[in-house]
């Protein structure tokens, strides 16, 4: 008992101080016991519980610490079914084990592998050859994966919060049925209210032969003992990019595998800036083509035949690795929505109102889940934060999806906040928008003798509105870092006028936003060749 006790103190301090020290899994074990379980208290309203959350990312933790804090009596469910690669992970959901942190942790890895290169140029001396340990990498990601997984069940429990690593299904309104896919247990729970926070999964298409059992996805790639040395990435998703940038950037062989367009949805002017400089820093671009087959050889390498969708051309070459990013299914399957009268769409997302309630009243769905919103982790976490409060009665407050920025983690970032000049088009009217833009070139890039050519910036402001700026747009380095403030000033309505009478801090990036006088109307070259003005 003793050791328990130390070991949450210790935990509780980290959480507090907000430290990522790892806490050795011992600790984990001691805090288990074995004790009969003990016949739950019913709320006042004759449920086991007020407020069960179906899946155990962001947006669901986010939600139910947030009730639990509130006083609603809080249940966790969280399952997490193998990838078909085989690969499987903790509590936390796909930001904390396959998305957002481990991406940004290989992002930087590749980053700091240009940099030693950069380096030289700025007197650094070192004769030895460079290279990298995948393994190496690979274990300090997990490491520190791990550490989350273990904070997140322990801030679970701190909050006196229910947590089954159990699949949840609906068997009725208000009843769900918890089945262990290990010991095939099952059992069921009451609540007044439930929360879909199930997120999705990377699709693999089911008419490309021998996809689904010899390729990778997100899910697998961050995880992989060995290195996936050459690597043919499917898709033109974030993902996809973010993926061959970073495989790039440690040295393996990458070739992109382009249907159509780069980066769906996004700028597309911004979005071909982040492609072309992939292709031009190492990243092969097979464009305007699909996956015809993968075969595995005698030798254990992949024979991957694609296809060109506009000559019918075929090509072929082996693989080390395939790795699939094509887009991502709601894992709603499995949840029984019909029994309860939640609506899906044709793709299976849930279909909700402005507060986030589904055809059934009092169950609830955010995220990756949701039809036509933004699949984002900070996104999914307030959203689940504000279902938690409405129904605790502390606050009607709802989401505002407007204006949430976001970065692509490509090897040069890209940005952005509000809409696309495309969409800023076609909702306002060519003659009601002007797009102030330029290039410009990084104070650290001149003595490293790095291009600028694909530095760029452009906002969009609405001239029927006070000249609001309704869309900010950034390919950089650091360019999350800089928009940020920017996506602060946007959601408190920033117009021209007030961003042209910020003063930049000299000598930054982010200094260039404030700087910019040139209009893609005027014809002007946006290209900056000038120190300070």
């Amino acid at each position: 008992m003793h050791v328990c006790l130390v070991s949450l103190k210790v935990v509780s301090r980290n959480l507090l101080c907000g430290s990522t020290r790892y806490v050795h899994l011992s600790a984990l074990r001691a805090t288990s016991s074995n004790m009969p379980p003990v016949e739950p208290v019913k709320t006042k309203d004759g449920y086991d519980y007020d407020f069960v959350v179906i899946g155990g990312g962001s947006g669901g933790l986010a939600s139910a610490k947030e009730a639990a804090s509130l006083g609603l009596k809080t249940a966790v469910l969280n399952y997490v079914a193998p990838s078909p690669f085989g690969t499987t992970w903790g509590l936390g959901g796909t930001c904390v084990n396959v998305g957002c942190i481990p991406k940004k942790l290989y992002h930087q890895a590749a980053i700091l592998g240009e940099e030693l290169s950069d380096a030289r140029k700025y007197g650094w001396e070192f004769s030895e050859t460079v290279t990298h340990n995948w393994s190496t990498l690979r274990q300090g990601v997990t490491n520190y994966i791990k550490s989350l997984n273990w904070i997140h069940r322990v801030s679970l429990r701190n909050a006196k919060i229910d947590y089954f690593n159990m699949e949840g299904s609906f068997e009725d309104s208000h009843t769900v049925k918890l089945t262990n896919a290990s010991s095939g247990e099952v059992k069921t729970i009451t609540s007044k209210w439930f929360l879909i926070s199930v997120g999705g999964r990377p699709t693999i298409p089911d008419d490309v032969p021998g996809a689904r059992e010899h390729a990778i996805t997100s899910d697998d790639i961050f995880h992989l003992k060995n290195a996936p040395g050459k690597t043919f990435v499917v898709g033109g998703s974030y993902v996809a990019l973010e993926c061959a940038g970073f495989l790039t950037g440690l040295g393996y062989d990458t070739t992109v595998c382009l249907r159509s367009i780069p980066l769906r949805g996004f700028d597309q002017q911004m979005a071909n800036m982040v492609a072309d400089y992939m292709e031009k820093h190492g990243t092969k671009f097979q464009k305007g083509c699909v996956p015809s087959s993968v075969e595995k050889q005698e030798d254990g390498k992949l024979l991957v035949t694609w296809r060109n969708t506009q000559t019918g051309e075929t090509n072929s070459d082996t693989f080390d690795s395939v790795l699939f990013a094509i887009g991502r299914h709601a894992l709603t399957k499995n949840l029984n929505l019909d029994a309860v009268g939640v609506k899906t769409d044709a793709k299976g997302k849930v279909i909700t109102d402005d507060e986030e309630r589904t055809s059934a009243s009092h169950i609830f769905a955010l995220g990756d889940v949701l039809v036509d919103k933004p699949e984002l982790t900070p996104v999914a976490a307030r959203t689940g934060r504000l279902i938690a409060r409405r129904l605790a009665g502390t606050s009607t407050e709802k989401m505002n999806y407007d204006l949430v920025a976001t970065t692509v983690f490509t090897p040069l970032e890209y940005a952005s906040c509000g809409l696309p000049e495309e969409e800023a088009i076609k909702r306002h009217g060519e003659a009601n928008i002007e797009v102030w833009h330029s290039f410009y070139k990084p104070h650290t890039f001149p003595i490293a003798e790095k291009s600028n050519e694909h530095c760029y910036i452009k906002y969009i402001e609405d001239l029927s509105n006070g000249n609001k700026i309704i869309g900010m747009h950034l390919v950089g380095p650091m360019a999350g870092e800089i928009m940020q403030g920017f996506a602060a000033a946007m959601k408190c309505g920033m117009n021209r006028k007030q961003l042209e009478e910020t003063v930049g801090i000299h000598p930054t990036i982010a200094e260039e936003v404030v700087k910019i006088d040139v209009t893609k109307r005027s014809g002007v070259d946006p290209t900056c060749a000038k120190c300070c003005g």
